[in-house]
């Protein structure tokens, strides 16, 4: 009896799995010692177990805490610079005099006031609490001010009213310092205790709901008692640092003595001796130095006087850290001379950063030779050869009647004919219909009323400035025209096209057709810098920072993105003077608008629009991002007024800014994908100059030039599809624009708002 052997149809089931997911061991036995190359071209990570992993974390968790309160310690501390606080009062109705009595409590500590004996700027130690404030103070409406001086503070003491909590002005200046960056701040409310007691719980509820919508979930402190005011400090002492990011990176330095050494030729030149606690970065004496609204000046030495506020006097240790004597500028470690100083650094000569802020450019060095007449007039004939057409044409077509045939086929000219009957047709019954609605309503809106005369007419029209008035009404029409009708210009008719659009350009396509970013710079390109890689330079200028202080002052282009602020409506249009903040700078220039896209080219705007977000392109000192920007305007009145807000982008002079023009014409006679063409152009020359360029329709249809027709600029136009006769015919051109070179650091002093007391200047003399 033979054997059942299998056949090759046999059923072959598949093998059982263990489970879903393979197990760690099953997949290093199937791999043999085998490594992904994914896993070869990186470091190898030490796997750790469970107990390892808490353990880790629990170091990593005690290494933050110990660094927030070594942070702690540091500021306001025996070895660590003052707590600097800023205290702006929201409302007219503060008494500022009074809540700076209140802190300079005796009792608490000693009070160091200047030389002046004026109480908005002091010096508070408190040996009991382990701590140290300078308390200086700027009202809402000095707002320059204001700006200035967050920008250094530490923390931000926001006295509130206890009804309304801010006033407009105080609105405002909030508003300014959300957008610039806001430090630690803390929330003291003033006067609460006038109140009587039934009202005083309801006063402080409204208040919170009112102030949930700038500072949600932040507690209300009050300040009409001493014991309140020493409430108030121990929260100032141990609340929590919040950074800023453009201020971490960089050294600043808030002076609390000035003093101006005039040379022996001449008094108005010499030597300023400021004397500070420098913050954040450390110095380097051969970089620039930036005083806010003056300029840029080279540094000639770093000395290190002894602390002129020590929060112990007898118990005087020397610094162990010799970076800290340096950054903080007034440590104990001092020399054995008379004067008790100490010599840091020098500037050396050889190392010194140059003032010199743009490149002097040599007018020799772009030379190009100018083509001959030879190769002028081969480049004619070659245009010539290459702009003949063959065409099959039925017999008997004249010349004139071939030209009005496609390539595609024939058209007929009694259907275009028809149909361009209906659409005049069309058109009439639509205009008749719409002026017969518009009489009806102006029947049914119009109605007689009596109006009083206005006692006061006569005194408001002495204060309307009738020149203002009419420039402001002519720029709201041409914003609303720009609206309505974007990049449309009218063709002049005294000036040939060719020549008044000589520097534009037709483009296949504004967003894949090539354009050289080298290509026809301005004579002020060649005074300003560039960066090959402005992400590299970036990141090895922020990592050679954390060793050494590295700030310059080269001049390039800056691109800041900005969106408008909802409260300033009246229209801003491209190249006019504005204000910067950016960063720790404060300059005057007139910058360009341009649309936030990704490409490389990037359309020009011509007013400051609200209703999204664009690129502010303007010719100022090179600052590396982040860096916080503010765009103020000054008004005819002299007062500043907040237009934009938003962040720095980069420095980068390549990327192009393109203005687009726009050029209409109408349809005269239309034989279905062919029509003629008028008022886009009034001479036959301008035809012939703008033939190469692509048309196109408000709705939608792309079309070429065929030729002209007569002298008077019509022109014979052919589409992609049917034209309709209330369509509009386009034609696009384009040129690069570059901003003005206005930059100017000086930024005259705004008028003080009207309904807050104006405050003067931070006083900078010596302090005891």
């Amino acid at each position: 009896m033979a054997a059942h052997r299998p056949g090759p149809l046999k059923q072959q089931n598949k093998a059982h799995k263990g489970g879903r997911h393979r197990g760690r061991g099953s997949a290093q036995r199937d791999g043999k010692g085998r490594l992904a190359l994914k896993t070869l071209s990186k470091k190898v990570r030490k796997e750790l177990s469970r107990v390892d992993q808490r353990h880790r974390a629990s170091q990593l968790r005690k290494q933050k805490k110990e660094a927030v309160l070594a942070e702690k310690r540091q500021l306001g501390g025996k070895d660590g610079p003052p707590h600097q606080v800023l205290v702006v009062p929201l409302h007219s109705r503060i008494s500022l005099p009074e809540a700076m009595r209140l802190l300079q409590d005796r009792d608490t500590g000693t009070v160091h006031l200047n030389e002046s004996g004026n109480t908005q700027s002091f010096m508070l130690l408190c040996p009991r609490l382990k701590h140290r404030w300078f308390f200086t103070s700027a009202r809402p409406g000095d707002l320059h001010t204001v700006l200035d001086m967050a920008k250094v503070a530490d923390t931000i003491l926001f006295l509130l009213d206890p009804l309304e909590g801010w006033d407009s002005t105080g609105d405002y200046c909030l508003s300014c310092l959300f957008a610039q960056g806001l430090p630690t701040y803390t929330l003291a409310v003033q006067g609460i205790s006038g109140l009587p007691l039934k009202k005083q719980i309801d006063a402080r509820k409204k208040l919170s709901k009112a102030v949930e919508k700038r500072f949600p979930h932040d507690k209300l402190l009050l300040l009409d008692t001493q014991q309140e005011a020493g409430m108030l400090l121990r929260q100032l002492a141990n609340q929590k640092q919040q950074h800023l990011a453009f201020r971490d990176r960089r050294a600043y330095l808030f002076a609390h003595a000035v003093d101006f050494v005039p040379s022996e030729e001449n008094n108005l030149v010499g030597t300023l001796k400021i004397s500070g606690y420098v913050r954040g970065q450390t110095v380097n004496v051969n970089r620039l130095l930036h005083i806010v609204g003056h300029g840029d000046f080279q540094m000639k030495q770093i000395d290190a006087p002894g602390d002129p506020f020590p929060l112990n006097p007898r118990g005087i240790k020397p610094q162990k850290d010799p970076d800290m004597a340096m950054e903080i500028c007034a440590t104990d470690t001092v020399d054995d001379t008379e004067e008790g100083l100490k010599v840091l650094m020098r500037a050396d000569p050889d190392r010194q950063e140059s003032l010199q802020a743009e490149v002097i450019p040599d007018p020799m060095e772009g030379e190009q030779t100018w083509p001959t007449e030879e190769e002028l007039s081969e480049a004619k004939d070659f245009l010539k050869e290459s702009s003949k057409v063959v065409k099959k044409v039925p017999k008997g077509t004249s010349s004139y009647q071939a030209e009005w045939i496609l390539d595609g086929g024939s058209q007929s000219g009694r259907e275009g004919d028809e149909y361009e009957y209906d659409d005049m047709e069309r058109e009439d019954f639509m205009e008749e219909e719409s002026q017969d609605e518009s009489g009806e309503e102006e029947e049914e809106e119009c109605e007689t009323m009596t109006v009083g005369e206005s006692v006061h007419d006569d005194l408001y029209d002495e204060k309307v400035d009738e020149e203002a008035e009419a420039k402001m009404l002519e720029k709201y029409k041409q914003e609303r025209l720009e609206e309505m009708f974007p990049d449309e210009v009218d063709t002049p008719r005294d000036v040939a096209a060719r020549i008044r659009f000589q520097k534009y350009r037709g483009l296949k396509s504004f967003r894949t057709s090539p354009w050289d970013p080298k290509e026809n710079l301005p004579q002020d390109y060649a005074r300003i810098f560039q960066f090959q890689n402005f992400t590299n330079t970036r990141k090895s200028i922020f990592k050679e920072i954390e060793e050494k202080e590295v700030e310059g002052a080269e001049m390039s282009v800056l691109n800041m993105v900005v969106r408008r602020n909802p409260g300033n409506t009246e229209p801003v249009k491209a190249k006019e003077e504005l204000i910067f903040h950016c960063g720790f700078r404060r300059f005057r220039a007139s910058p360009l608008f341009s649309q936030h896209t990704a490409a490389d080219k990037h359309k020009l705007q011509r007013f400051l629009t609200a209703d999204m977000a664009l690129v502010v392109t303007v010719y100022a000192p090179i600052t590396f991002p982040p860096a916080s920007v503010l765009l103020f305007k000054q008004k005819s009145n002299g007062m500043h007024s907040l237009i934009a807000t938003g962040h720095l982008m980069s420095v980068d002079p390549d990327r192009m800014v393109i203005k687009r023009v726009v050029l209409s014409g109408h349809p005269f006679k239309i034989f279905t994908k062919m029509a003629v063409v008028r008022y886009m152009f009034f001479n036959r020359e301008d035809v012939l100059w703008f033939k190469p360029v692509e048309l196109r329709t408000k709705w939608g249809r792309r079309g070429h030039i065929k030729e002209p027709l007569g002298t008077h600029g019509h022109m014979k136009c052919s589409f992609d599809g049917k034209l309709k006769s209330q369509d509009t015919v386009l034609m696009n051109l384009y040129k690069r624009v570059f901003p003005k070179w206005t930059y100017d650091p000086y930024v005259p002093e705004p008028v003080p708002w009207v309904n807050s007391e104006s405050s003067s200047v931070v006083p900078q003399e010596s302090m005891e």
